[in-house]
């Protein structure tokens, strides 16, 4: 995102005058998928895509917002109890009533963002677009009083407060904490975190976004969560002396002690989870060697997981990871919650071309449709440019 196109049209739409211009990023995450809600761990990283907007405080009690990527420009007052009805303004507005909950004296401004954030190819957007106004606000109004986790708080409320989607902390926590060339293990639980060196010389990071998005994913993601629960309750009732709260807190020899009591579809699921969470420890110990095969290979076993015990991968998804394979990529999976969307591939400098133009055009191919190509870089989280 180029400074100087921000600035340009805050320019133009607020009378001439320049403010502070900030930004943050979108995320991927490498590993730890359908772990959060178990209790497990992900494995985040901010990216070189994210939002940025220019802010400046106009001496009122109005906010006067300027959406440049959608052409649209809203106005309403900080201390209006319904606020605005535009989709994208409930983002500034939920941001604000947040940021005053912790005490942050927000008075009104003139804002205009801009994003380079793929939509609905699973970076959040919503995430980088939160994270950037609570940095802002809390750099003008606040004095910086807020703590970075106060505000990756402030950014999930404004999701189930304003904005009517009950997220989890991944996205908002990658976008607030990221560092360039670190990826990020965040534990669920506790929110205990720590960074991972991610500099992979000689490898390029890609998503190819499959550009379908299949109807089962809101009830899908429904029933294996169940499916997860149904595991736990019988699990406590045959180790009353165990403290189980979710899968996280289960062994392979528990597991395999209830086989006989559970669905052969619980059983599965659950078998996922404890695979992904021996594999996220993995690519922990192989990043810190800077073992790139070893992350690789972890990611094919996490799409295997997904598409056959999970079962939350499709036919696009699973074509591009075969692909993959038939490429030499180091590593592929699909990325987010499934049905849709990316996969994320860890390719080596040498193979790069010939990959994507072999995925693309097969892709296209085989299903009509030409998948999105989106490289990627481990980058800064949220901050003030200038």
């Amino acid at each position: 995102m180029e400074i100087d196109f921000v600035r340009s049209r805050f320019i133009k739409h607020f009378d001439g005058q320049t403010g502070n211009i900030y930004a943050a990023p979108g995320r991927i995450n490498l590993i730890g998928e359908h772990t959060d809600y178990n209790g497990g761990f992900v494995f985040p990283g901010a990216i070189d895509k994210g939002i940025m907007c220019e802010i400046r405080p106009n001496g009122s009690n109005t906010v006067m917002a300027y959406a440049i990527d959608l052409k649209d420009r809203v106005e309403f007052k900080i201390d209006d109890p319904q606020g605005p009805r535009a989709s994208w303004a409930r983002y500034i507005y939920g941001i604000i009533q947040e940021m005053k909950k912790l005490g942050v004296d927000v008075k009104g401004f003139n804002i205009a963002f801009a994003g380079d954030v793929p939509l609905g190819a699973g970076m959040s957007s919503s995430a980088a677009m939160e994270s950037c106004f609570a940095y802002a606000l809390n750099d003008l109004f606040g004095d910086n009083k807020v703590s970075k986790w106060d505000m990756v708080l402030a950014g999930q409320a404004t999701e189930h407060n304003y904005c009517g989607v009950n997220c989890g902390i991944m996205d908002q926590f990658a976008s607030i904490f990221g560092k360039e060339g670190k990826l990020m293990r965040l534990d669920c639980r506790s929110r205990e975190f720590e960074y991972y060196p991610f500099e992979p010389k000689g490898y390029r990071l890609v998503l190819i976004d499959s550009v379908v998005k299949h109807e089962l994913a809101s009830s899908a993601y429904n029933d294996r969560r169940k499916s997860c629960e149904n595991v736990v309750e019988t699990l406590r009732k045959k180790y009353t002396d165990r403290d189980i709260e979710t899968l996280r807190d289960i062994d392979w020899d528990m597991l395999n002690s209830v086989k006989a009591d559970i669905s052969e579809e619980d059983m599965k699921r659950a078998t996922y989870v404890l695979g992904e969470k021996d594999r996220v420890l993995a690519v922990c110990d192989a990043l810190n060697k800077g073992d790139y095969g070893t992350v690789g290979q972890k990611m094919y076993e996490t799409h295997d997981g997904l598409s056959k015990d999970y079962e939350v991968s499709c036919e696009e998804l699973d074509f591009l990871v075969d692909m993959a394979r038939k490429n030499g990529v180091t590593g592929s999976r699909i990325m987010g919650g499934g049905f849709g969307g990316c996969t994320i591939n860890l390719v080596k400098e040498e193979l790069y071309d010939k990959f994507i133009n072999d995925a693309t055009s097969a892709y296209k191919e085989k299903f009509g449709k030409q998948p999105k190509v989106y490289d990627i870089v481990i980058s800064d989280g949220a901050r003030k440019i200038c």
